[in-house]
């Protein structure tokens, strides 16, 4: 029998054949099956452990320089930085939006056009071929641009995408683009004598686009306007109405906050699209609103009124005699259809009489009513007002002020101001005496508050005006459950240094509601014809009266104003419904 030994450190073994030869762990130094694989687990681990090691260095490092600290790149030797979190706007003109942030003018990105003449090969078929495109230039125009002995000429301004795209199809090399940007108003004719103009370099040239000018081009923060556009839009409409229905030469109409003096709606027309710059007729440009400076007649007994018992002078009980014309020199003061009798300090408005408003004038006396008529603005341009056309009021100088002169003040004749004049102060008596500058943006500053009339003066003043919508030449305007307090004028025009007869303006200034006055409102029809359902009267009662009704009736609910059906109100319904006279 064949035997194998095999002998390792004393130990022997022997192998028989057919026997299996089986080793103890380790005799040769061998690993088991079981170690290998722990060996080989230990391993991986190892190297997954220095893998996520190396990517938790790497993500934590992109967290600290994207997140935290931000990119640093060297500025000088980086051509394309930009601070972080920095928007570069493609335009440089800031945008104009009312008070609720709806945009009225805004700039857009746009190209323009140009050639390089010495660089054009066939002159009459780029002509040709930018004809086409822009039929509105034509042929003439373009070859004449194109044969130019010039290194560089515009072709055309302010291009759509689909025009840049059309040029860029023709393949041209002489032809280029260069960036520039259009400002647009995308509410047309609204604001038209608001917002004003810029030129083709969008440098303001009328309006708040000029008097805001720097503004607007130093900052694209957003300008924000006291013009509420809802409100604007249907003040507009009516005062378009009134133009055509009373076949008028211009019309205006302003909405101002009786307690802060911002305008919150400012019209006149005729107005333009501002998108269009082609107009010929310089006057349809004309701002009536704040430049437009004219003798407005009755609405002035408001103020006269006003200085009289403020001034201690004249008591609310007092009466006057308009039963005969009165006497100034070699003139007299005659009153249209009004009652021939003594008239107190309320019917003295009611009916309008010029003959007890220059009594009421003489008896204050010409250096009270100078002072006066200074502290309500009436002797100076309104400064702090922003729009760029600003209408310097007319009057005599002082010292050529005589008796005459204070008579017709009284009723507004011998003083020419603006709307916006009458409406800040018509404000100021209304709102408890406070007269506050008037402003179309939001943002307006260094508008100094001043009292002209007492607390008590203007609560007189308020039931006083009441009635005269109630009672008097305002009752087109008494809408129901608004509370509407005003004045009516009319006043012969005046052209060329003559008044013109058969032409007037008429003017209707008013607020609402009077119990807790919150806004006012001022209608100025210029040269309106008498129509068959006016019996052909043409004064204020007829025309701007009513449509300052309309004006109230559309805008208040706008405006939050809840009605309230006042107790006179009823009563004179009731009696009117018995054919009872108040």
């Amino acid at each position: 029998m064949l035997k194998v030994s095999l002998s390792r450190k004393k130990n022997t073994f022997i192998y028989e054949p057919g026997q299996e030869i089986r080793f103890s762990a380790g005799s040769f130094g061998w690993e088991t099956e079981d170690e290998a694989v722990n060996v080989c687990r230990s391993r991986i681990f190892y190297i997954l452990g220095l893998f996520l090691l190396i990517y938790s260095v790497i993500i934590i490092r992109i967290f600290n320089v994207c997140l935290v600290d931000g990119i640093q790149l060297n500025r000088k030797e980086t051509s394309y930085y930009r601070p972080r979190n920095t928007f570069i706007s493609p335009v440089h003109r800031a945008n104009i939006t009312d008070r609720n942030g709806i945009v009225v003018a805004t700039n857009l990105p746009t190209v323009n056009l140009f050639a390089l003449p010495h660089e054009v090969s066939n002159a009459k078929i780029v002509a040709t071929k930018l004809a086409e495109i822009f039929p509105d230039t034509g042929y003439d125009d373009f070859y004449a641009k194109l044969t130019k002995k010039a290194k560089f000429v515009p072709l055309k301004r302010n291009l759509s995408p689909a025009q840049q795209v059309k040029v860029n199809a023709l393949g041209f090399p002489e032809l280029g683009f260069e960036n520039s940007e259009v400002r647009v108003y995308p509410q047309k004719e609204l604001l038209s004598h608001v917002l004003g103009n810029t030129d083709i370099d969008s440098n303001g040239i009328s309006g708040l686009e000029k008097s805001l000018d720097t503004r607007l081009s130093a900052s694209t923060r957003d300008l924000r306007l006291t013009i509420d556009l809802g409100v604007q839009y249907m003040v507009r409409e009516e005062l378009v109405k009134a133009k055509e229905k009373f076949k008028a030469e211009r019309a205006t109409a302003i909405v101002m906050d009786i307690n802060t003096s911002e305008i919150i709606a400012l019209s006149s027309v005729p107005d333009y699209d501002l998108n269009r710059r082609d107009f010929k007729d310089k006057d349809i440009k004309f701002n009536f609103a704040t430049l437009g400076v004219y003798e407005a007649g009755s609405v002035f007994k408001v103020f006269n009124t006003a200085l009289g018992l403020d001034s201690g002078k004249i008591k609310i009980t007092d009466s006057f005699d308009a039963t005969k014309p009165l006497k100034m020199g070699r003139h007299k003061i005659t009153d249209y259809r009004v009652p021939a009798k003594w008239l107190t300090v309320g019917e003295t408005l009611i009916h309008s009489s010029n003959i007890a408003s220059a009594q009421i004038a003489l008896k204050v006396g010409k250096t009270l009513q100078i002072q006066f008529l200074k502290n309500l603005g009436f002797f100076d341009k309104i400064e702090n007002l922003e729009i760029y056309e600003k209408g310097r009021p007319l009057h005599r100088s002082e010292k050529f002020w005589q008796d005459h002169t204070v008579a017709t003040t009284a009723y507004g004749y011998g003083i020419s101001v603006t709307p916006i004049h009458i409406i800040t102060a018509f404000s100021s008596i209304l709102n408890g005496g406070i007269y506050t500058p008037p402003t179309l943006i939001s943002e307006a500053t260094n508008r100094k508050s001043k009292r002209v009339i007492s607390t008590q003066t203007s609560m007189d003043m308020r039931k006083l005006l009441r009635d005269v919508v109630i009672y008097g030449s305002g009752k087109n305007a008494n809408i129901e459950g608004y509370e509407v307090a005003g004045k009516t004028g009319t006043a012969n025009k005046l052209e060329n240094g003559r008044y013109v007869k058969g032409k007037n303006i008429t003017s209707f200034v008013s607020a609402f509601p009077i119990s807790d006055p919150k806004y006012a409102l001022m209608v100025i029809i210029d040269s309106p014809k008498g129509l068959p359902e006016t019996f052909n009267f043409v004064t204020s009662g007829w025309n701007a009266c009513p449509t300052g009704g309309k004006i109230i009736t559309r805008i208040a609910p706008k405006l939050d104003i809840m009605p309230n059906f006042d107790l006179q109100t009823q009563r004179a319904k009731v009696l009117k419904s018995y054919g009872i006279k108040n």
